[in-house]
């Protein structure tokens, strides 16, 4: 399900420098993004966040999020699967998506990330199309199905480190909960926190 071997996916951030990783997280804004940036702002962390337009509003602390250092990409309008869509809809959706963020937040949208991971060679031309780079992940924490045992989340992650990955998160009550445990756990083995260079 993930081709992490594409050419034109990226898992891997390409920095060069010192020992890092780049923390994402999808399927905001939420009501638990304030939390999110308190947390990333305690820590000195950036991170890279894939939005649903759908769930963009003016009112979201979207300026704060900018004005904290962190980059927002699109995770399409409505998290529907692209595959199962024309190379029209696909593009319409991405287009409406990359639209919608810009309008509100006056910056320039670059990143894209296929809701479910899921794309074929009609998303990728797409997005291309669009001017957008399109990211994955290297590791997922899980934390979607971890609810009740969101000790696990830290784990996953911190047993499967690499320079450069990216790791898969989302705007959700449980990974709140762990966050900061997560930083540390990260930081404890020697890594820093960076966002995407091309």
């Amino acid at each position: 399900m993930y081709d992490s071997t594409h050419p034109q996916i990226v898992t891997l951030n390409q920095d060069g420098s010192n020992k890092s990783v780049v923390l994402s997280f999808d399927d905001g804004p939420s009501k638990v993004l304030p939390q999110i940036l308190d947390i990333l702002k305690q820590e000195a962390v950036p991170a890279l966040f894939f939005w649903q337009s759908r769930l963009l509003y003016p009112a979201r602390p979207w300026q704060r999020l900018l004005d904290e250092g962190h980059v927002v990409g699109t995770h399409s309008m409505k998290h529907r699967n692209l595959v199962q869509l024309s190379y029209e809809e696909q593009y319409l959706d991405l287009k409406n998506s990359v639209t919608h963020i810009e309008s509100i937040t006056g910056t320039p949208v670059n990143y894209f990330r296929p809701p479910y991971g899921r794309f074929d060679s009609n998303t990728l031309k797409a997005a291309k199309a669009l001017g957008l780079t399109t990211v994955l992940w290297r590791i997922a924490s899980m934390d979607w199905e971890l609810k009740d045992n969101p000790d696990q989340i830290i784990r996953y992650v911190a047993e499967n480190l690499e320079d450069g990955a990216i790791i898969l998160l989302h705007e959700l009550e449980q990974t709140v909960a762990i966050l900061p445990q997560l930083i540390q756990a990260i930081k404890k083995q020697g890594y820093s926190f960076s966002l995407l260079h091309e």
